[in-house]
């Protein structure tokens, strides 16, 4: 006698294809997604990344009967290692704090500091003063300093160190500090 041989044919696949399944059961999934976090624009951020790691295992998951609780599987999955990885940053609280805002300075006060400033570079010697102004009124480099008034780098580092010196000493400029 010989064994009965079995008639069925191969289980047909329910969805043809990836973007079939999502039309169809993208709604219950988004729902799921939607269970699992408290904003929507997350759960929309969720099921994607769920949908993306089915998509790319798709040719591997031999019962597509089965699907809906693989996506679902990899929601939880993704969704717990979101929350493991999140970085607490934001804490709630009942009032929004304020930030102090600094005092508006007076337009007149920063006049006549620029102003007290410029008379502490004008009673400085002529090439300190012009070295001064070239770095940091015209912000060259110490390099083109030097070759704009024909002298060496080492030479505008220190006299600009030195004017710097004379300037941190001047009395007009001492209220300031």
């Amino acid at each position: 006698m010989t064994p009965p041989l079995c008639t069925l044919a191969p289980n047909p696949t329910p969805y043809p294809s990836f973007s079939a399944y999502v039309r169809t059961r993208g709604s219950v999934l988004m729902r799921t997604a939607r269970s699992l976090t408290a904003d929507p624009c997350d759960a929309e951020d969720l099921l994607q990344t769920a949908l993306t790691k089915t998509y790319v295992a798709w040719d591997r998951i031999e019962d597509h009967r089965a699907l809906d609780g693989y996506v679902r599987r990899t929601l939880v999955n993704t969704r717990t290692s979101q929350w493991r990885k999140r970085k607490v940053d934001e804490f709630s609280c009942d009032e929004i704090p304020e930030v102090e805002a600094s005092p508006a300075s007076d337009p007149a006060e920063a006049q006549a500091l620029r102003d007290a400033m410029w008379r502490a570079v004008t009673r400085l010697p002529d090439r300190q003063r012009a070295m001064v102004v070239l770095r940091y009124y015209e912000d060259l480099s110490e390099v083109q300093t030097a070759e704009l008034l024909g002298v060496s780098v080492g030479t505008v580092k220190s006299a600009v160190s030195r004017a710097l010196g004379k300037l941190r000493e001047d009395p007009e400029l001492t209220p300031v500090r």
